[in-house]
């Protein structure tokens, strides 16, 4: 037993906070994050910074705000030289033995190799969005006899017109080569404490989970989205907001006997968003999804067994949590974008702390991911910097406390490639009132979870609402304000 418990972080790519069986849904099987959750604590209301993968992983990694880091988009040519992130911190004031395997993502993707800053990793094993990656491409040529991994990718989609479907067998998932390197990583004796960052690509479209998990789910048993037929006119009037497309379907209003390509179609005419359910098989593609989680759920199934075979369970703190949500076709709307529905910046979070955190306990207290490094280092006896704007959640997890902050902040700034409109959208949530503005589009829409948590009914504007939307306004313009930091420490007068 170290004095300092090891850490193991989680972080998967793209899963929505309902995505969880101990949380409520009873249409997915997750049996190790079920006892993960049995274990530790469950954050109910955590929410990303933003629903773009870079600017959200930048700022759980730093503890700050997109306005204080200033990595806002995916495709960032470099990291800002002066952001120090979480790994970085812990070795300068520790001992601590640190591992990335997986995804990194924070800035540029050449070739779809990602570049790595000087980072404060020890292990370092990489994968990429795709089924290659510098690390797990060695991985498939020495272990699975694959010469040319990205050539099983182009294999795969021409057997689907689709977005999903069945995907390459388990033995050459991305999922079998992680487990398998942060098993070892777990198992390697060192003398002192260790961190580890694991970061799973799945379930990130496109939705190809192996066929072996895909046979666990009856599509016609799957839930629909949530939809009403008022979201195809809401849509439309959102029309001038980017939204990720890909083809998924087939689309009534333009042909509904093909898969539409409209590669050829101007941006600002693609049908970016606005999918009934009717129209394309939405069942699927959630049993796609779903499956690609169980199959997640499965190899971090393998990596807790690694920890109890190693004798190191009771020593170590366990955290998972995904870096935004995905809409699933809620709303008419799939991938991720600049909106602000629940299913996109709600995020799972699961904490296992022996000894601290109360097993099978839940909080609704509401949480940031930037709260996730002043927590570790919290847990580490590290010194949480000063431009640090997470606020460490131990006392949440000792009973100490039962409330957190007063409010939540994500962020939209131009952070996709390619769309037409670059959007800007602001999202400050405070348990109750959801505040969505899009300050390049003359948009903005309110919505009381309390009375509807499906998000359909935007109180903006509507008659006896004026005097609350004025005092949220104020809220929301307080809050984004909140999150660019002081800057240079004052130490004089003048």
């Amino acid at each position: 037993m170290n004095d300092r418990p090891n850490i193991l972080w989680i972080t998967t790519d793209q899963q929505r906070f309902d995505t969880i069986g101990a949380h409520g849904n009873p249409a997915i099987n997750t049996p190790n994050l079920d006892r993960l959750a049995a274990g530790g604590m469950s954050f109910m209301q955590t929410y990303t910074q933003a629903p773009i993968c870079t600017p959200s992983r930048a700022s759980f990694m730093t503890g700050r705000y997109p306005a204080s880091h200033h990595v806002h988009r995916n495709g960032n040519d470099h990291w800002p030289a002066a952001e120090r992130i979480l790994p970085a911190i812990l070795k300068a004031g520790s001992d601590y033995t640190t591992g990335l395997i997986g995804k990194h993502h924070l800035s540029r993707s050449e070739n779809r190799i990602e570049l790595i800053p000087e980072d404060g990793y020890d292990v370092a094993e990489l994968s990429d969005c795709w089924p290659i990656g510098r690390d797990h491409d060695v991985w498939m040529n020495e272990t699975r006899g694959v010469e040319d991994p990205l050539a099983l990718y182009p294999e795969l989609l021409s057997k689907s017109p689709r977005d999903y479907g069945p995907g390459l067998p388990m033995e050459v998932q991305q999922s079998t080569w992680w487990a398998e390197r942060a098993s070892r990583f777990i198992e390697d004796h060192r003398d002192g404490p260790w961190f580890l960052n694991l970061n799973p690509v799945d379930p990130h479209p496109p939705f190809f989970p192996p066929k072996e998990f895909l046979d666990r789910y009856d599509p016609a048993s799957m839930p629909l989205p949530l939809y009403r037929d008022s979201d195809v006119a809401r849509q439309e009037a959102f029309r001038e907001i980017d939204q990720q497309w890909k083809k998924i379907q087939d689309v009534r209003r333009y042909d509904p006997a093909e898969d539409i390509d409209q590669s050829g179609i101007p941006l600002e005419q693609r049908n970016l968003f606005d999918f009934p359910p009717d129209t394309y098989d939405a069942r699927m593609v959630k049993a796609c999804y779903y499956a690609m989680i169980e199959m997640v759920d499965d190899r971090i199934g393998a990596v807790l067994d690694a920890l109890e075979r190693s004798g190191q369970a009771e020593n170590t703190i366990v955290i998972f949590t995904s870096d935004h949500g995905e809409m699933m076709g809620d709303h008419g709307m799939l991938y991720k974008g600049c909106r602000f529905f629940e299913g996109l910046v709600h995020v799972p979070l699961i904490i296992r702390w022996p000894g601290v955190s109360v097993p099978g306990s839940r909080t609704e207290a509401l949480v940031e991911l930037i709260d996730l490094a002043p927590t570790i280092l919290d847990a580490a006896g590290v010194d949480i910097p000063r431009n640090m704007q997470g606020r460490s959640l131990a006392g949440i997890l000792s009973g100490q406390t039962t409330t957190h902050k007063p409010h939540v902040v994500c962020e939209f700034n131009e952070a996709l490639a390619g769309m037409p409109y670059q959007s800007h959208g602001t999202m400050v949530f405070d348990g109750r009132y959801k505040t969505c503005m899009y300050h390049d589009a003359g948009k903005a829409e309110i919505f009381d979870l309390a009375t509807d948590p499906g998000e359909f009914d935007s109180l903006w504007g509507q008659e006896g609402f004026e005097k609350e939307q004025i005092r949220l306004m104020q809220q929301h313009i307080d809050a984004v304000m909140a999150t660019s930091d002081a800057g240079i420490e004052r130490t004089g007068m003048y």
